[in-house]
């Protein structure tokens, strides 16, 4: 590739300038299987069971087929120039420099938000153990680890990283093979009752309307939050070319197997009924099976989810805040890379904002999971269509010859990002419609607001942050 530099005062270096790539195609493979796997499946399906029954699973499926088309989206523009920060970057080029910083700053937001939220849902996890021990203290004790394994170098987040998803994927697994040993050979007190059939004799597939499943389509894409990382790690993979392509193309079969394999198995398994919301559905089904210990061991695998992601959300925030300093759309001290190669200043920033989680579990201890957890839904949310927009507008490129094609093109070219892009309007239109989610949007709107006097600010001070710039390229593999 063409190797531009870029002349104008904002950017003076590449974004990739000065970070190690020390992500090996193991680690680069765990963290895409990390990110699809998360506290949304081991929790949240249970709520979504109760509204909509079995047909959960198709929700799941569909919402798994939509993320696979945003994946392939975002592959391609990987391939075409790999950075760290990716979608930020990409939004910058592709629909200017107001929605790359729009979109850096609310992606960040997503972090710190999803930060908060699962600090206090693995100080829950603990509590199961140590009740005599304070939320806020379990948070905080957390909070500092993961915070020093992010300082210290790229290699150590991602092998506990690695680490954390192999429990989960280990443990899912683990639970399907249950799950089908007793289906199969009818052993356990689950052996009499388990059926394929339990997945329509109790009120049909749709037991609760059709209408009633779409609306868990909210809750389905916040499970899926967070599949995206990948593309945060492109600037610090060892060979993009070759780890990305595979981590994205193995996503159908993460999606078939953890998602819709294990919720099948499941309610098969137990029926439907005798799920309820606030309680995990794995952790229902390995009481019913009768397993010892089984609650317990469900217990630590999403104390391990819950961390997995905090961490996850410590790396990519410092990632995001050096992009935005790069283009000059955020304070130019979070451009500094530490001894060990990693954006500190950007990642303590972050872990002081994700501190007020802490706060949160000294105050209200029993709300502050719900107080966060729509937020980052929503940022997500824009997130996505950020990625479809720029894919639509990069393969437009592409064909009138403007740019280079890249290597990883998406099937269909841009018909299925347009597909994407109208479920996730759709989806939102769902989130609107319901009263219990629709505080999101209006904190979106004052975010929204906040960033736009943010702009204001920039541009008056340096009227160059909102000129277009010629894209830069780094040789890759």
């Amino acid at each position: 590739m063409s190797s531009e530099k870029v002349t104008d005062t904002a950017v003076t270096d590449t974004p990739e300038e000065g970070y190690e790539r020390g992500l090996g195609s193991r680690q680069v493979q765990m963290i895409a299987i990390g990110g699809a796997i998360g506290v949304g499946l081991f929790l949240g399906a249970g709520a979504n069971i109760a509204k909509a029954g079995p047909s959960l699973i198709v929700m799941y499926a569909l919402a798994g087929a939509i993320v696979f088309f945003i994946m392939r989206a975002l592959g391609e523009l990987l391939l075409y120039r790999p950075v760290s920060g990716s979608f930020a970057e990409y939004s910058r080029e592709f629909l200017g420099p107001f929605f790359g910083y729009f979109t850096g700053w609310t992606y960040w937001l997503m972090w710190v938000v999803t930060g908060m939220a699962e600090l206090t849902a693995a100080a829950i996890y603990v509590n199961y153990w140590f009740p005599a021990v304070p939320q806020w203290v379990t948070a905080l004790v957390f909070l500092v680890i993961l915070f020093g394994v992010n300082l210290i170098s790229v290699k150590v987040f991602g092998e506990l990283e690695f680490w954390f998803s192999m429990v989960k994927v280990t443990a899912l697994i683990g639970m399907i093979v249950i799950g089908l040993g007793v289906l199969t050979f009818g052993f356990s007190s689950a052996g009499d009752t388990a059926a394929v059939s339990n997945l329509w004799a109790f009120d049909g597939f749709f037991p609760k309307g059709v209408g009633s499943s779409l609306m868990t389509l909210q809750g389905v894409m916040f499970a899926y939050l967070a599949v995206e990382l990948v593309g945060v790690t492109a600037g610090e993979s060892e060979n993009p070319e070759k780890t990305l392509p595979k981590a994205i193309n193995t996503l159908p079969w993460r999606i078939a197997l953890f998602y819709v394999g294990a919720l099948t198995v499941i309610l098969c398994v137990v029926k439907w009924t005798e799920f309820a919301p606030g309680v995990s559905p794995f952790v229902a089904a390995f009481a019913k099976i009768g397993i010892p210990a089984g609650a317990g061991i469900v217990n630590f695998v999403v104390l391990t989810a819950a961390l997995s992601s905090c961490n996850s959300g410590m790396y990519s925030t410092g990632r995001m805040l050096r992009n935005l300093a790069d283009s000059g759309e955020a304070p130019a001290v979070f451009r500094k890379l530490s001894a060990s190669k990693t954006p500190a200043f950007g990642i303590t920033v972050s872990v002081l904002f994700m501190g007020i989680g802490v706060i949160l579990n000294y105050v209200v201890p029993e709300k502050a999971f719900g107080y966060v957890t729509s937020v980052a839904t929503a940022a997500g949310i824009w997130t996505w269509l950020m990625i479809l927009i720029s894919h639509v507008l990069y393969r437009r490129a592409v064909v009138a010859g403007r740019l280079p094609a890249s290597s990883f093109p998406a099937p269909g070219g841009s018909a299925f990002s347009w597909v994407a892009i109208v479920f996730l309007l759709f989806v939102t239109g769902l989130i609107a419609y319901d009263a219990d989610s629709r505080v999101c949007l209006y904190v979106m709107a004052g975010w929204a607001a906040a960033l736009g006097i943010g702009w204001a600010v920039l541009k008056s001070r340096n009227p160059l942050v909102a000129a277009r710039r010629e894209p830069e390229f780094e040789k890759v593999g």
